[in-house]
């Protein structure tokens, strides 16, 4: 039978208006139940991991290709499920993956993206597999140890620090070839100092400690983070010896700076000059990403109001989140002021799940609803946010080596691998950023587009 083409568009538009009017149902959260906190993380784990196709044959375990990093924010957001939920569904993945992208040399440069990693990718890898010591995810038998693997990443990393411009710092790339490498930004030198803390609490090595203090010390110094009103900068140029300032505010620069000085102050034992640190960032992070006319729900400014985040900024709220919940461990008189602001966002992105009648989440949460975004990392973000809400049905602090950490050591983990280092810094020419590498070359295009600069006076 033939029917017009009028008949068949007024067709498709009713059973359009039948499937949006008709969505699924949104998470059912109940903040102050355990067992519905831990369905809701365990639903959003369930989507993030239908991306994940390292445990299929043919492809390889921990691999993202075009977006490598992003492999550690998964496998984080795993770490932090199963030791919150004890849920070990995804255990297995979880182990193979972290271990297949720790490279030769055991320092997370593999062979197949060390040519065009920057110094935060490897960073992340650090810091997830610094996670599984923290956490007791037990070693493997036949491989690294999670703590050698980011002792390697340490190990290789504070060989790049540059003295070349700015008395310090770390370049955004590492390559001289990679766009973005006159830049030295916040998430590479506060995602160093945040490594290096741990690493201090965890070993008790004062090694860690005086790195920590001078990564600290030198971003004091520079225009990325001020102590009197805890901005956080997003980058300088060391082209101009950091006399510039690139101020779009990202959450994950606040967080990583927040969560390393927690550390330390539990490593510290309380002292007075971190503490005011941990309190002035987390405030600062309240203020400038959980507005209150959005109801104090968390919200990346820069760029969900103009719907214009790319998929590395829909996970910077997934991972401020824990860096909160971690926070408030380890600087108990933090809690109560972290725990409602998560549980607040908890409630609005459990609302932004009924998407394609499977619960897909959204990024704007503040929305409570669904917006109409897909992805793997939404699912990421939702996953972290809902188990760090864990906290309020108990949790320790992190171990160290002392209170049950038993991943084995190893300080000069990374020491041989002279692949990525890159002592002599040469000025990029312009060909050399036409020719940049594929992974973070893409990231940089949408970031150095959202960049506001400022020339910093005096």
């Amino acid at each position: 039978m033939m029917h017009s083409p009028g008949l068949w568009l007024l067709l498709e538009g009713l059973l359009f208006s039948i499937l949006i009017s008709n969505p699924a149902d949104a998470i059912d959260l109940d903040i102050s139940d355990e067992q519905s906190m831990k369905n809701a993380a365990s639903t959003t784990v369930y989507a993030m991991m239908t991306y994940y196709k390292g445990n299929e044959t043919g492809h390889i375990p921990g691999a993202f290709p075009s977006k490598w990093w992003e492999g550690s924010a998964l496998f984080m957001a795993l770490l932090q499920y199963w030791h919150f939920t004890g849920d070990t569904t995804y255990n297995d993945e979880l182990r193979v993956g972290l271990e297949w992208q720790s490279g030769d040399d055991g320092d997370y440069m593999p062979a197949n993206y060390s040519s065009y990693l920057g110094n935060d990718d490897q960073m992340f890898w650090g810091l997830a597999a610094m996670t599984a010591a923290e956490l007791q995810f037990a070693d493997v038998s036949d491989g690294f140890s999670w703590l050698s693997l980011a002792q390697g990443v340490f190990n290789t990393q504070i060989n790049r620090w540059d003295t070349s411009s700015c008395d310090g710092g770390m370049r955004w790339q590492i390559w001289p070839y990679e766009s973005g490498y006159t830049l030295k930004n916040s998430i590479s030198n506060g995602g160093l100092f945040q490594l290096s803390a741990r690493l201090a609490r965890y070993t008790g090595s004062d090694t860690y400690f005086k790195w920590a203090k001078k990564i600290w010390d030198w971003s004091l110094s520079s225009p990325l983070l001020s102590n009197s009103t805890w901005n956080v900068a997003d980058s300088t140029s060391a082209e101009s010896d950091c006399s510039t300032q690139g101020n779009t505010q990202w959450s994950y620069n606040y967080g990583t700076y927040m969560m390393g000085a927690a550390y330390m102050y539990n490593y510290t034992n309380g002292s007075s000059e971190w503490l005011s640190a941990v309190n002035g960032l987390m405030n600062k992070t309240f203020e400038q990403f959980f507005p209150e006319s959005n109801g104090g729900i968390f919200e990346e400014v820069t760029c969900e109001p103009t719907e214009i985040c790319n998929d590395n900024e829909i996970l910077f709220k997934g991972l401020v989140s824990s860096w909160l919940s971690f926070t408030a461990l380890l600087v108990p008189s933090t809690f109560d002021t972290i725990l409602p602001k998560l549980q607040t966002s908890a409630k609005a992105a459990a609302l932004s799940c009924t998407g394609h009648n499977n619960n897909t989440c959204g990024v704007r949460w503040y929305k409570s609803e669904y917006d109409g975004w897909i992805g793997m990392e939404e699912e990421i973000s939702a996953t972290d946010l809902f188990v760090a809400n864990m906290i309020n049905f108990g949790g320790s602090a992190p171990v160290t080596s002392t209170t049950g950490g038993n991943s084995t050591s190893d300080p000069t983990a990374g020491e041989n691998d002279t692949s990525s280092d890159t002592e002599t810094y040469v000025p990029i020419t312009a060909g050399e950023r036409a020719g940049a590498g594929i992974l973070t070359v893409v990231f940089v295009a949408g970031w150095v587009g959202l960049m506001g600069w400022t020339v910093l006076g005096g």
